[in-house]
């Protein structure tokens, strides 16, 4: 089995890729399926989290780049930033991992959290779209 033990930084045409979702990517160490079929495993430093086209070196030379796989998320929209702002408030006060846009926030789909935001009032779409969240402040209690 492959093992794939480094991040690169340098720029670097990937020879294979992985696409997957944030909750494997945010793994330091799994095993995984290749998108060419091959298996892998990653033993990445603790704290690790692999973002859309982050590069990995494996231990026979190739080079597999990160592709963030769509899944299913909400994404809570409003032209007014203080409603925003309070949504953004509750749901990190939940301790949910959060990516913020212009204009917009997104979650992992949860239909307890899309009642609560709809309840302050702002929209919430589902859709099915790479889920990239602001890194660090988040934890589980897994």
């Amino acid at each position: 089995m492959r093992q794939l033990t480094r991040r690169l930084y340098e720029p670097i045409t990937p020879t294979v890729s992985l696409t997957a979702p944030f909750e494997l990517r945010q793994k330091s160490r799994g095993r995984v399926r290749l998108d060419d079929g091959t298996e892998a495993a990653w033993l990445l430093p603790r704290g690790t989290v692999l973002r859309d086209g982050d590069l990995l070196r494996g231990d026979d030379d190739c080079v597999v780049g990160v592709i963030a796989a769509p899944e299913p998320v909400s994404t809570v929209l409003a032209a007014d930033p203080l409603l925003l702002a309070r949504a953004a408030y509750h749901l990190g006060n939940r301790h949910v991992a959060l990516q913020i846009g212009n204009g917009w926030l997104r979650y992992q789909q949860d239909h307890v959290l899309d009642a609560m935001v709809r309840e302050l009032g702002l929209q919430v779409v589902n859709e099915l779209t790479p889920f990239e969240p602001e890194a660090g402040a988040y934890h589980s209690h897994g």
